[in-house]
C-alpha cells in the first residue's frame, strides 16, 4: 500500500474500527442514506402460483460478490401481488446475507429482483453510490459478523445493517473510488485465477502419475498386455486384475442411524465431510462419549490401516484409518479391513484413486453423479494386484512424487492467501480513507491494430 498517500487532514470518525478518516469525508448511517433498507420473504410452494414466473428470487446462495442477472428460483405476479413484503428492488440494488454460513456475502443487482427473508437490501441512493457501499460493506464483513447474534449459526438483522455508519466522500469521489477498486481488484483476481489454475493442474497431474503407477508400474520395459478397460489400455502382463471383495477379510456398513453427539466427546464419529482427498480430516469433526462408542463398533472395530471409504455424499472418497483419533463409523460410511499378507493399505488407497473407481462409478449411475452406494456394488470396485514387494516400491515411489506436487500446491494455496488478504486491505484502505485515490486516472485501452479493427 505504500505507493498510495495518504490525505493531508484527518477526523475521528466516531466508529472505532473505522479510526480516522479524511477530514471532508462525512458518516452517513445506511438508513439514511438509502431510499429504505428491506428484505423480502419465501412464497409457499403449494401449487405453481407463486414459482415459474420472470421476476428473479434472489437467495443467499445468489450472493456471490457480483452481479446477479439470473437466480434458480422466478417468482410469478401473483407472488408479488399476494405477499406485500416481496418487494420488487431496482437493478443496482445491493444485496447482503443475513443468516447463517453466507452471513456477510454480497452481491449487486444486475436487473430488477425480489429475494428471501434472509437477503437484506439496499437499493440506489443519490448519497451512498452502489458499487461503493458494496465495497464498504465487503470491507465491514466481519464487523457485521461481529454485530450478529444467536446460538449455533450468525445472525443479524436489517436493523443492525441499516444502523451501520458508513464512512463517504462526495458521490463523485465514491465513484472514482469504486471504479480504481473495481480496475485493481480485476487485476489481482486475475493473479488468484492464475493461482488456481495451478493447483487444478498440480490435481490432475497428481491423478494422472498416481493412474500411472499402479496401474503401469514402474518398470517401462515390462511386457505388456491389453488391460480390457477401454480408458486405460495395456498394463503389465503380470498384474492380475481382481475386485475389491477378494483382498478383503471384512467389510463393515455403518450403523444406519445418526450417532449422538457430545461436545466433551472423545470418541470421532467418523462422517462422509471427514474423508477427503485421501485424508481424515479433523476439521468440524464431531464426537461422541463411550456408550455410543461402543454400541457403534459392535459391527466392527476401525483399526489403523483400515480403510475408511464413503458411499456417497459423495460417493468414493477413502482414507486410511490413522492411530488417532479413536472413531466410530458416521452414516454412509464403509470400513474395508484388508488382507494384509496380500495388499499394503496405502497401495489399495492409491488404486481407489487411480481412477479405477472413479470410472466403476461413473459406469453405475451412467456418466451422472452417484448419490448412494450399495455394498454388492462397493465389493465389486476393480483393482490390479502384484507382489506385495513391488507395491511397497510403488508406494515409496508416489510418495516421493506427490509431496512434492503437495509443497506446490501448499505454495500456490499460501500465494492465494497472501493476495486475498491484499485485495481485502486494499478495498477497506480505499473506503476508509486510508489511501487517496483521487488522482486515479484508468489507464487507456491500448489502440487498436488496423488489422484489429477491420477484423
Amino acid at each position: 500500500m505504500s505507493r498510495y498517500k495518504a490525505y493531508a487532514e484527518y477526523k475521528d470518525s466516531g466508529v472505532e474500527w473505522i479510526g480516522e478518516i479524511p477530514n471532508d469525508w462525512d458518516m452517513w448511517k445506511i438508513t439514511h442514506a438509502c431510499p429504505y433498507v428491506a428484505s423480502g420473504t419465501t412464497p409457499k410452494s403449494d401449487g405453481d402460483i407463486y414459482y415459474g414466473g420472470e421476476t428473479l428470487w434472489v437467495t443467499t446462495g445468489e450472493l456471490r460478490e457480483g452481479l446477479i442477472f439470473d437466480t434458480q428460483k422466478k417468482v410469478t405476479d401473483k407472488a408479488l401481488i399476494d405477499m406485500s413484503t416481496l418487494r420488487l428492488h431496482p437493478e443496482g440494488s445491493v444485496a447482503i446475507a443475513m443468516y447463517g454460513a453466507t452471513i456477510g456475502r454480497l452481491g449487486i443487482f444486475g436487473k430488477a429482483a425480489t429475494t428471501n427473508q434472509a437477503c437484506c437490501v439496499m437499493p440506489p441512493s443519490k448519497i451512498l453510490q452502489n458499487k461503493y457501499l458494496f465495497y464498504w460493506l465487503f470491507a465491514t464483513r466481519q464487523e457485521i459478523i461481529n454485530l450478529s447474534s444467536g446460538g449455533g449459526q450468525p445472525n443479524v438483522n436489517q436493523e443492525k445493517i441499516a444502523s451501520l455508519k458508513v464512512s463517504s466522500p462526495t458521490y463523485d469521489q465514491q465513484e472514482k473510488i469504486a471504479n480504481f477498486l473495481d480496475h485493481e481488484t480485476a487485476k489481482i483476481d486475475t493473479l488468484i485465477a492464475k493461482q488456481q489454475g495451478l493447483i487444478k493442474l498440480l490435481e490432475e497431474k497428481r491423478q494422472a502419475v498416481i493412474s500411472h503407477a499402479v496401474t503401469k508400474g514402474l518398470n517401462p520395459n515390462a511386457p505388456m498386455r491389453d488391460s480390457g478397460v477401454e480408458w486405460l489400455g495395456e498394463v503389465p502382463a503380470h498384474l492380475d486384475q481382481l475386485k475389491m471383495k477378494h483382498i478383503l477379510i471384512a467389510i463393515i456398513d455403518a450403523e444406519h442411524k445418526t450417532a449422538e453427539y457430545f461436545d466433551d466427546g472423545t470418541y470421532l464419529v467418523c462422517r462422509t465431510t471427514n474423508v477427503r482427498d485421501g485424508i481424515l480430516k479433523l476439521d468440524g469433526g464431531k464426537y461422541t462419549n463411550q456408550e455410543t462408542y461402543l454400541e457403534w463398533i459392535k459391527r466392527g472395530v476401525p483399526e489403523p490401516g483400515d480403510i475408511l471409504f464413503t458411499r456417497e455424499a459423495p460417493a468414493g472418497e477413502a482414507c486410511i484409518v490413522p492411530e488417532e483419533p479413536i472413531l466410530c463409523l458416521g452414516q454412509r460410511m464403509v470400513l474395508f479391513k484388508l488382507n494384509k499378507s496380500r495388499m499394503n493399505p496405502q497401495f489399495v488407497l492409491y488404486s481407489i484413486y487411480s481412477g479405477l473407481a472413479d470410472d466403476f462409478i461413473k459406469q453405475l449411475s451412467q456418466g451422472s453423479t452417484v448419490s448412494h452406494m450399495n455394498m454388492a456394488d462397493i465389493i465389486n470396485i476393480p483393482l490390479f494386484e502384484t507382489a506385495l514387494e513391488e507395491q511397497k516400491e510403488i508406494v515409496e515411489h508416489l510418495n516421493r512424487v506427490l509431496a512434492r506436487y503437495d509443497e506446490l500446491q501448499k505454495n500456490a494455496e499460501r500465494t492465494i492467501e497472501l493476495i486475498q488478504e491484499r485485495r481485502t486491505a486494499l478495498i477497506s484502505a480505499a473506503v476508509t480513507g486510508k489511501i487517496d485515490v483521487r488522482g486515479w486516472e484508468e489507464p487507456r485501452q491500448p489502440a487498436l491494430e488496423v488489422e484489429d479493427a477491420v477484423a
